[in-house]
Order: structure tokens, then C-alpha cells, then sequence
């Protein structure tokens, strides 16, 4: 690898819309069928590849054979340096491994070179050429080459890695002085980054627990846990989902905003799936039915109930407004409660209107 290859790695540890051309360049250099760079943490992986073509390969690759023996034995051997399948394999376990038996040596592939980064946080990076088996193994000269790059290579995803960390602790920061309690998540809801504002909150509304960040109100952390799951599933990447938190003690109701993070999805190195942000309920009025929708992801019918129910009509009264039977109109409030994760009607009232809940109510049904 010449002199240029090397800056060019540095480059992209600071730009990482860089590191496609790397695994260009690297696919090239090993005569290769493709080339990517893959995370592994927690069993779970997510990579970049050197063409869409072979991102089909990579991504069929990890979903029929997760876990898969290639991968683990690259990355038990903690070798420091460059490791090509012959290295981990002999060509009866290739015949007896499925990964090879049933995918890659029936497209000509299984005959790459690798090698595996571990990172301070626990995850591992792969750097990864695959070539096609009539091309034969590279040989150990080319070995040697990648090995002297390799130091190179290391520094740069290490610092890609440390880059990503530190972008997330400044997004918390400015939230906190934006005087906003905040936390960056991680694909796993553990956080990455809490500012003081939450930190605050914590235990009593919020526990660091070992899994993930949870809510101690148990609806709450019930309908977070199912966010956290769905985070970065819409197409768009835009969805924003609501938490309400009811009201205890001399405590407010409070609203719990999850926002994905752009872009995470083509960012090898980041970590940072979810930001969380706690904002207070304040005394209003009630909000209109747009604004509920948007907030708790309500079809337009739960919405336009929750409003009239917010302004102060029981459920008959929203009935015959909205031109509904009024057991369709309960049915309807029993689905808003079941997205909100609250059990009262006083409580969704108090929440949209930013009113004192109390400890009795209308019951929702």
C-alpha cells in the first residue's frame, strides 16, 4: 500500500463517507470480489462493502448464518496481523462449515484475507476482501504488505470510533444548555451519553441499568422498550416517538421525544441509534388533535377523540361529535390509553393539558 492509501485512511477516520473508496482501493489491490468493513458487538453486526452488488453478498452472508464460524475464528485467533481462510480452515472443515458448504464455495467465493481490530468498547472491526477461489489464496509477500498497513488501519477506526463518541457527548451538551434533559442511545437503548440534566432524574425517572437506559414508570418503560426495538425501521429514518410519563407526586407529567439518529445506518463506526430528550407538560390548553397525532403516533380517529377528551367532553359527548357510536368511541379511548401506557382518563387529560393529576379519575372504559 503506497503512501497515498495510508493518508487516505486518516482522511476517512475524520470523513466517513471516505471509507467506501477504501475498500475500492483495498478490493482492488487484492484482485478481490468485493471488500467491507464490519462491526461486531453484542453477536450483532453492521457493515459498509465496496458496491452495492457485494453489500447483497455481505448482507444474505449475516442473515442465513449469523454467528457463523468464519467470523468467530477470525476473531478468537486475536492474531495482529492479517489472516487469509486457509489461515483458520483446512478444506475439510470448509466442506463441513455451512457458511462455506451452502454459500460461499457454491459462488466461487471462500478464499479471502481478514483481519479483526478490537476496540477499547468492546466491539471488534473486520477489514475483509473476499476473492474468488479460482484466483488462489494471496500469497505471504502480499501478507507481509497488509501487515505493515495494518497499525495504519487500526489507528484509523479507532479513531473513527473515539470521533463518534465524541459527537455524541456534544449533542447532549447542547441539549443541556438548551436547558433540555438528554441521553444518546445505542442500537441496544444503552446510553452512549448522559447530560447532567437527566442524570438528575435519575433513579426517579430514569435507571442506567445494565441492558439498556429504562423509565421507572413501568408503562412507560414498557412502550420505550417497544420504540427502542422499532428505532430506524421507517424507510424515511424521520419518525419521532412520544413517550407520556403521568404525573407523581409534586412532579409533572412529562413527555419522553426519541428521534433517530441520521445517518447512523451508513456509519460503520456509529454507535448512536436513538436520541432521547425529557421535556416537562406545562399548564395549557388543550392541544389539537394534529398536534396529538404527532406527538403519539395516534391514527387520525384516536386523535381526534384524545383532543375532544383533552378539552374536557366524556366519551358520549365525543360520540356524538365525532357522529360515532359511543362504544366505538371507548373502544377507540381504550387504544389511545394502550399507546400512551396510561390506565386512567384523567391521566391522558392531565398529560395533554399539562394539569395536576390526582390520585382518582374516570376510569378509561
Amino acid at each position: 500500500m503506497d503512501e497515498r492509501f495510508l493518508e487516505s485512511l486518516y482522511e476517512a477516520a475524520v470523513v466517513p463517507e471516505l471509507w467506501p473508496q477504501i475498500l475500492r482501493r483495498f478490493q482492488s489491490e487484492m484482485r478481490g470480489a468485493g471488500a467491507v468493513m464490519v462491526t461486531v458487538a453484542g453477536g450483532q453486526a453492521r457493515w459498509i462493502s465496496s458496491s452495492p452488488e457485494f453489500d447483497e453478498v455481505v448482507a444474505t452472508h449475516f442473515e442465513r448464518f449469523p454467528g457463523n464460524g468464519r467470523t468467530a475464528r477470525l476473531i478468537g485467533r486475536n492474531h495482529a496481523g492479517f489472516l487469509r481462510d486457509i489461515d483458520i480452515f483446512t478444506e475439510a472443515e470448509m466442506a463441513l462449515e455451512p457458511v462455506y458448504a451452502d454459500f460461499l464455495i457454491p459462488r466461487g467465493l471462500g478464499i479471502g484475507v481478514a483481519t479483526a481490530i478490537a476496540s477499547p468498547s468492546g466491539e471488534s472491526f473486520i477489514l475483509h476482501a473476499e476473492r474468488e477461489r479460482r484466483e488462489g489464496p494471496i500469497d505471504g509477500e502480499q501478507i507481509a504488505r497488509l501487515d505493515r498497513m495494518r497499525p495504519h488501519l487500526a489507528r484509523a477506526m479507532l479513531l473513527s470510533a473515539r470521533l463518534d463518541f465524541e459527537r455524541a457527548r456534544g449533542a447532549t451538551q447542547a441539549l443541556e444548555a438548551m436547558g433540555l434533559p438528554a441521553a444518546v442511545l445505542d442500537r441496544s437503548g444503552r446510553p452512549l451519553s448522559i447530560n447532567g440534566l437527566l442524570a438528575a432524574m435519575i433513579p426517579d425517572v430514569a435507571q442506567d441499568r445494565l441492558s439498556r437506559l429504562t423509565l421507572t414508570n413501568p408503562a412507560a418503560d414498557m412502550l420505550l422498550e417497544t420504540a427502542l426495538a422499532t428505532m430506524g425501521q421507517n424507510a424515511s429514518g424521520a419518525v419521532v416517538r412520544s413517550i407520556p410519563i403521568a404525573q407523581e407526586g409534586d412532579r409533572p407529567p412529562l413527555i419522553v421525544h426519541l428521534s433517530p439518529v441520521r445517518g447512523a445506518a451508513h456509519d460503520v463506526f456509529t454507535r448512536a441509534r436513538t436520541i432521547l430528550v425529557v421535556t416537562p407538560v406545562v399548564l395549557g390548553d388543550a392541544p389539537s388533535a394534529a398536534v396529538v397525532q404527532g406527538l403519539f403516533d395516534l391514527t387520525p380517529a384516536e386523535a381526534r377523540l384524545a383532543a375532544l377528551i383533552a378539552a374536557g367532553s366524556r366519551p358520549r359527548d365525543a360520540a356524538a361529535t365525532l357522529g360515532v357510536t359511543e362504544e366505538t368511541a371507548r373502544t377507540t379511548l381504550k387504544r389511545v390509553m394502550a399507546k400512551t401506557g396510561l390506565h386512567r382518563q384523567s391521566e391522558l387529560v392531565g398529560l395533554l393539558r399539562g394539569a395536576r393529576i390526582g390520585t382518582t379519575g374516570e376510569g378509561a372504559a
